[in-house]
């Protein structure tokens, strides 16, 4: 954990390189999907009616698409929170790429097909984001 917390920088930038990379990763599961799906140029004119008809692993790449879209506004609600209420940034920054990389593991763990891995890592990942609303609302009250 030492060698993590010595990655994570105590500036406010690290969390928004944090919101930037969360963010980006609908996209990158929606491109995973399209590309083991063998999505064509075709395919644009109905990119929504491919991915639905899509199984395997790019109906799963998909579906974290998905579920990543689902939980970003709690995530970056959560890392705002935090700020505004001067939660300490390093903690913030941990807990925010924290979040990162277990949704990260989350989306391998999804189109791998590994169920419960993938059921764990969603409960890690939200609980970085509750961990930063008590922890605003620790230091609020």
């Amino acid at each position: 954990m030492n060698l993590f917390l010595g990655l994570v920088s105590d500036t406010a930038a690290s969390a928004i390189w944090a919101m930037v990379v969360a963010s980006l990763l609908p996209l990158t599961m929606a491109l995973t999907a399209k590309a083991i799906g063998g999505f064509n140029l075709a395919d644009n004119a109905h990119p929504r009616d491919f991915l639905q008809g899509t199984t395997g692993p790019a109906a799963r790449a998909n579906a974290a698409q998905q579920n990543s879209y689902e939980t970003l506004p709690v995530f970056l609600a959560a890392v705002l929170v935090a700020m505004l209420f001067f939660v300490p940034q390093i903690i913030v920054n941990t807990l925010a790429w924290l979040y990162v990389l277990i949704r990260i593991g989350f989306c391998v763990a999804y189109i791998t097909n590994l169920a419960m891995f993938r059921s764990i890592l969603w409960g890690l990942s939200i609980a970085c984001c509750l961990m930063l609303f008590y922890l605003a609302i620790r230091i609020s009250t």
